[in-house]
């Protein structure tokens, strides 16, 4: 007799709803326990036969699958945007456990990626990279916006500079817009000094990571984009192809097809409607859009203005023109050398 048990999880803040299903499909056990690490212990080590654990990716994930892993057989942290069984039908947190321990049974969930820790440092100071930078431009964002709302023209980077800064305040003559306007750059320093601070420990932090000499060859990608990709992707390994590597990065071309066969004169032909969308991700789309202005230069007369609005993002400006030996199979223009070897997949497990 099979015993093994197939558990899904519907995690919150103060309890875990439990549904335990076993490999006929029937619930043997609904339970909903504190959300404790000494009580999910507790509850699991209770269990007999083969343990298979399910829970939705979220604020809770990466700490419940650290603590759940070394006491089941397999655990599986799902994407909830994949499951279309979740969203249809009558909601709670007892039918959502179910719902979940049923695909987890039937194979249908899209897992979400948990492996090892040596990346974890990286990519925390990646997320607080990122993070400030965000809020760095919201604030430069917000104090243009205040400019423009009293009818003061400020393009360029001029506003935000310390030493005409006196004489960009003394435009607005109402009182309280005035002190507003002190408060954001008060906050626009001190997001300046973290930013710096966030960029040096993420700088140290990826030099210790083999992959980033080989990432650093290819043209474009400068430290802090190299960082990025390695806390993003941590390693190329965790998928089976190289398609699927591009899938996740947004290189993949995308096809919705419907409709694709018709009949003329009763032969079969195909008529395929392709889309060959699917935007990049922000990374490599930054690249690619700097690898056109470098060997092309700006593409339209607000290139200059973009490029310096998000370079708060990315900050290495000098880049070497390299002359064309072969063309790379992504490019379009040809304009620039590939790289010789097939880098990502050269990443040491692990590192």
């Amino acid at each position: 007799m099979d015993s093994t048990k197939y558990i899904g999880m519907d995690v919150h803040k103060e309890s875990i709803s439990i549904a335990v299903m076993d490999s006929a499909g029937k619930v043997v056990m609904e339970s909903v326990i504190e959300t404790k690490a000494s009580t999910i212990l507790q509850f699991i080590q209770g269990l007999r036969g083969t343990v298979h654990i399910t829970f939705e990716e979220g604020t809770w994930s990466a700490w419940l699958y650290d603590l759940i892993r070394p006491h089941v057989t397999k655990v599986v942290v799902c994407n909830p945007r994949k499951s279309a069984l979740l969203k249809s039908g009558n909601k709670s947190d007892q039918i959502d456990a179910r719902k979940l321990a049923e695909l987890l049974r039937n194979g249908s969930l899209s897992a979400v990626y948990h492996g090892g820790n040596s990346v974890r440092t990286l990519k925390e100071l990646s997320r607080s990279y990122l993070t400030i930078a965000k809020d760095l431009m919201r604030v430069m964002c917000r104090l243009k916006a205040l400019y423009r709302s009293w009818g003061i023209p400020c393009a360029g980077q001029q506003v935000y500079a310390p030493t005409h800064r006196s004489e960009w305040l003394s435009k607005i003559t109402e009182p309280g817009v005035h002190r507003r306007a002190e408060l954001f750059y008060h906050q626009l320093d001190a997001l300046k000094a973290l930013r710096q601070e966030a960029r040096r420990e993420l700088l140290a932090e990826s030099r210790k990571h083999e992959a980033r000499k080989f990432l650093r060859k290819i043209p474009c990608i400068g430290p802090i984009r190299t960082a990025l990709l390695i806390a993003l992707i941590q390693t190329p390994h965790r998928f089976r192809t190289k398609r699927q590597l591009w899938a996740y990065s947004g290189l993949a071309i995308e096809t919705h097809d419907s409709a694709e066969y018709r009949y003329v004169k009763g032969q079969e032909h195909g008529d395929s409607s392709r889309c060959d969308g699917g935007a990049l991700p922000w990374l490599l789309c930054r690249a690619d859009r700097q690898r056109h202005e470098t060997f092309d230069g700006p593409s339209h007369a607000c290139a200059q203005d973009c490029r310096d609005h998000f370079g708060c993002l990315e900050e290495r400006r000098a880049f070497r023109r390299r002359k064309p030996e072969t063309t790379s199979s992504l490019s379009v223009s040809g304009r620039e050398s590939a790289p010789s070897q097939d880098y990502a997949w050269r990443w040491q497990s692990g590192s």
